[in-house]
Order: C-alpha cells, then structure tokens, then sequence
C-alpha cells in the first residue's frame, strides 16, 4: 500500500527521453488485459500524453487538468507525474490518515516496503483510510462512470508486475538454486508475479461506525510454487510441477467494530499467515529473493482471525483455520489406501504397512482445526515493536505442510536512515515418516502413504531423515533466525543485509539434513512509487552436508555446499 508523503520537487514533462515512451509503452502493452474493463475505458480511445499546464505536486486542484481525458492519456500521465517523486501529491482535504494519539508510521514506502511494522492478519488498525492506494489504473478511471462508482464505493483495482532474473554457481534446471527459493532455477529470466487486487478497505481511522472491507487476488506466474494450497488449484504444482501456475492467496472479508476498546477486527476466508517480516507478494518485501526462515514456514490459512487493539501499543490476535496451506475440502476427505496392512506382517515383510496400516487414509493427515494466538506491543514513538506468535498448532500430525510455529518478530529504528527487522522461530512436525526406514520406503514405492509418488508425484512434502533408521517415524524439527540490517540514505533508495542461519536437522523442510548459514546483499532503488528495482547478491552454505545444484523431482542429488546467486527483479505497479 503506497502512503502520500510530502513532495521533493515539482514533475517534469511527459516523453522528455525516449526510453520512457519506450518503457510507458511495453508497461501499457503488459497490462492491457488488466485494464479493459468492460465499460470502463471503451469510450476512450487511445490519446497521445499532452504536456503538462500545471503541477499537482503544488496545486493538487489542477490534477485532472494535468492528467487529461481519454483513459490512456491519464493512465500514461500518472506515470509521468510521479516519476522521480517519493509519493503521490497531496489532497490538502484528505482525512488524517491515522488517529492522532496513535503511533507516528515506522517507516516510509518509498524505498520501504510497508509504512506499519507488519503484524498480519488484518487491514492495519488505526491506520487505514480507504482509497489509500496510489495506482495508475485508478486515477485512469477515475472520470468514467465505473471508476466514479468505484471510487464513491471504496472500491479499488490495482496490481502489479514482477520480473526476474538470476545467474548462479548452481546449474542444475529446475531446482539447482533450492533450497533458496523464488529463484528456483538457475540461470533464467522469469516471470515471478502477476497480480491483481480487488480492494475495500474497512475506515479503521474512525472510531464512531462500524464498517467493512475485503480483498480478492490472483497471482499469475513461478511465484505461484510458493502459495499453494493443497486442495486449491494445486493440481499445476503436484501434478504438473507447471514453472508458471495461478492461485488466489487472499479471498476474504472483514468487519471492523471500533466501539470494542480501541477496535476489533473480525477477517474470514483465505489470508496470509502471521507474522512475518517477509510475505509472498513482491512488493511487501525488502528483496527480492526471501531468506530460507520465511521460505520454510507458515504460508497462507483459511479460517477466521481476529484482531483486538487494546490501546495504542498493544494488540492481541486469535484465529482458527484448517491449517497451513490446507484446503476446506481435505478437513474429512479420504482415499482407498493401495497398501494396508496385511494382519500377520512385521518389519521386513511385503504387506507391513505400519505407519497407514488401514483400509482407507486422509487426503491431508494435517487439515485439522489450527489456531492462531499472538500478542503485539509498538512502542509510543513508534521505533520498536515486537510482535509474539504462536502461529498454527494443533495436534501436529505430518501433512502436507501441518507445522507448528512458535516464534517472534521484532524491530528497532535507530533514526530515519538506519532500522533493523528480526525474526526467530522453533517449527515442527509430530509423527514423520523416516526416509531412512526399509519397511517406510516400501511403503511409499507402493503408494500406501497420502504423499506418496501415487498421489503427488511432483514436489511432495519430504521425508524426515531421522537419528536412528530403525524407527519408523520421528518428530521434525527446524529452527531458524534471519535480520534486516537496513540503510537508507535518502527517499528512493534503500540497502538491506541479511544474515541468517537456519537449521534443519531432520531435513523435513529442505530435503537435506544439515545447518545452513546465509548472507545476503541487495538495493532497492525506486523510479518513481510506481516503479522499482531491487539487485541482490546471495551466499549460501551448508555445513557438512552437500545440499545445491539437486532436483530432487528429476532425482538428481545436491552436490554443492555452497551457492552464489546475483539476481533482481523490476515490480511494475498498475
């Protein structure tokens, strides 16, 4: 979400170098089927940008002036306008955008990715004005009949989209890069997000009705890998293992009641799970590819949280879903299992199958009622926050990602150039299969296991690789720890370290069982709010154990310890 900051210097005229035509063009071509909405844009026929009479940054009056008529034409100047500035003008008649006794805003975006230190699980709390957000495509449409009707219902359309590309030590396809992630394979160009959000943000600046809000999105591109949902649209990644699939990561609405204490927030439906410095979508993050910490988590729940601001520091949080990355559908489902035990069988005999020994077995052992609890404390002057999750458990039965996530975020601004984001967190999972057990492996090479190749062949969960092979399963364990040293010398650029160690002693989570020590380097340089580019170089170790330049799908082994990666992105909001 882009927040209106005071403006540096005036704009400049549409087209004064020809490489911005050329990118406004390959921008608008990209973004096309997005922006014809039927209706919308189909009295306006395609206009050439006309030069500027007026600066909006100095008087916001004349911005329909500066931005013309014809949908194109306003769409291509709102680029222009902004380019070069840290935020869009300023409506001197827009209301505050937080209430006045709250916490002054941690940071700026631009060059940072959020304005609130994230907690997650709701639209922010005493923050929130709806329209808030600075998108082109709006202001395009903002003198049609359908962006009228839109802007006078809250209502916004807006998106984004991200490509990538990396060179790496790694040359394995399709997997050499892993277990970092987001760039999977190495050596390509890719196209990482496609997204596109339908917006209501509930008022939650107000505090005498209560209002409503929700949120549709659909991601388009090889992100998609990394917000699955077993049981939604998940055929493209278990069946398929498609490079570029599609998911909806976020379907919800909410009920903001500001009458209890400082405000409640009620969210039902499918949301991005708590609490992390990091999130799959590309702009909510300081670089572009994400720490093995984030990667190896809680992704995305369906269910209800809820959020509850005590006063203006403290905030407690409660939610029930159906676990991590589980679909409704899996709560009760099951299958005929291929391989039961047959009574008589021990260990080292065809037919033992001790681990799903019965007639039938479920889809996803871990699609369980789940529940959220969290506790956030922001400091009066707004530079600290900590924020304290116990993020999905239940009973911890292995699924297809069922992990128990005890941990916190935490964040300290020195000054307004330098601030630092951490996070720590202890996941598990009770009761996973051992891949070093003979009587498992025949289990599996025989499809007796919901995870099996039978039924997911493509990017199943892993094994454990338990201390002793003569059990049959063991608890999985990861422990991990990631920072954000950040600096950032002026209002369109920032610089981020990230220094983390993660450790998978099992190897459930990563497929190797080994420590892992990460350092990364990266620069987000800002354009305009519109418009941002984020080079990084990575290191990769690990400790002992080759864990690189695999495919675990092609079942080709790891033979690296180490990986370098040099890699960015360019997000291209609409």
């Amino acid at each position: 979400m882009h927040i209106s900051v005071a403006p540096t210097r005036a704009t400049g005229r549409p087209f004064q170098q020809p490489w911005r035509a050329l990118t406004f063009g390959l921008s608008a071509a990209l973004l096309v089927g997005a922006l014809a909405a039927p209706g919308a844009a189909a009295a306006d026929a395609p206009a050439a940008a006309k030069p500027a009479v007026c600066d909006p940054y100095k008087t916001y009056a004349c911005l329909d002036q500066y931005l013309g008529d014809g949908f194109w034409e306003r769409f291509i100047n709102y680029y222009d306008l902004e380019w070069g500035q840290p935020g869009p003008p300023t409506d001197p008649k827009a209301p505050e955008a937080r209430r006045p006794d709250w916490p002054p805003a941690a940071q700026n975006t631009p060059p940072m990715p959020f304005t609130e230190w994230p907690y997650g699980g709701t639209t922010p709390l005493g923050v929130t004005r709806p329209n808030s957000v600075d998108s082109p495509l709006m202001a395009a449409l903002g003198n049609t009949g359908v962006g009228k009707w839109m802007a006078d219902n809250n209502f916004q359309l807006y998106g984004w989209v991200d490509v990538g590309a990396n060179i790496s030590s790694s040359e394995v396809p399709h997997g050499g890069n892993a277990p970092a992630a987001y760039d999977y394979n190495p050596n390509t160009v890719q196209l990482d997000q496609i997204v596109f959000y339908l917006d209501r943000f509930p008022d939650t600046v107000q505090k005498d009705h209560i209002d409503w809000g929700m949120r549709l999105s659909a991601i388009y591109g090889e992100n998609y890998r990394y917000t699955t949902a077993y049981g939604v649209s998940s055929g493209q990644l278990l069946n398929q293992n498609n490079v570029n699939g599609y998911d909806f990561p976020m379907i919800y609405g909410e009920l903001f009641i500001p009458q209890v204490m400082e405000g409640l927030m009620i969210r039902a439906g499918r949301y991005i799970s708590l609490p992390d410095i990091e999130a799959q979508l590309a702009p909510n993050n300081y670089m572009y590819t994400h720490s093995m910490t984030y990667t190896y988590d809680n992704y995305t729940n369906t269910g209800v949280q809820t959020t509850l601001a005590l006063n203006k520091n403290w905030m407690l949080q409660f939610g029930i879903s159906d676990g991590t990355e589980a679909g409704i559908r899996h709560l009760h489902a099951t299958v005929p299992n291929p391989y039961p035990n047959v009574p008589g069988t021990g260990p080292g005999q065809i037919g033992y199958n001790p681990i799903y020994p019965g007639a039938t077995f479920r889809v996803d052992p871990g699609a369980m009622a789940t529940y959220t609890a969290c506790v956030r404390w922001n400091s009066n002057d707004g530079r600290d926050d900590i924020n304290a999750c116990a993020n999905d458990f239940n009973r911890g039965t292995y699924g297809y990602n069922n992990i128990q996530w005890l941990g916190f975020t935490a964040y300290h601004s020195f000054n307004e150039h330098w601030h630092l984001s951490f996070e720590a967190y202890h996941s598990f999972q009770r009761n996973v299969p051992n891949a070093l057990n003979t009587d498992v492996q025949t289990v599996y090479a025989h499809g007796g296991a919901p995870f099996s190749p039978a039924f997911i062949p493509y990017n199943a969960p892993n094994l454990a690789i338990c201390a002793n092979a003569a059990v049959v399963t063991c608890q999985a364990d990861a422990y991990a720890t990631t920072a954000y040293l950040n600096y950032s010398p002026n209002p369109m650029d920032n610089f981020s370290f990230r220094p983390e160690l993660f450790w998978d002693p099992e190897g459930q989570r990563t497929g190797t069982a080994t420590h892992y020590g990460n350092l990364a380097f990266g620069w987000q340089h800002w354009y305009s709010p519109q418009i941002e580019v984020r080079p990084e170089i990575a290191y990769y170790h690990s400790f002992g154990v080759a864990a690189f330049n695999g495919n675990a799908n092609a079942g080709i082994a790891p033979n690296h310890n180490s990986e370098v990666v040099l890699s960015g992105d360019i997000i291209w909001h609409y």
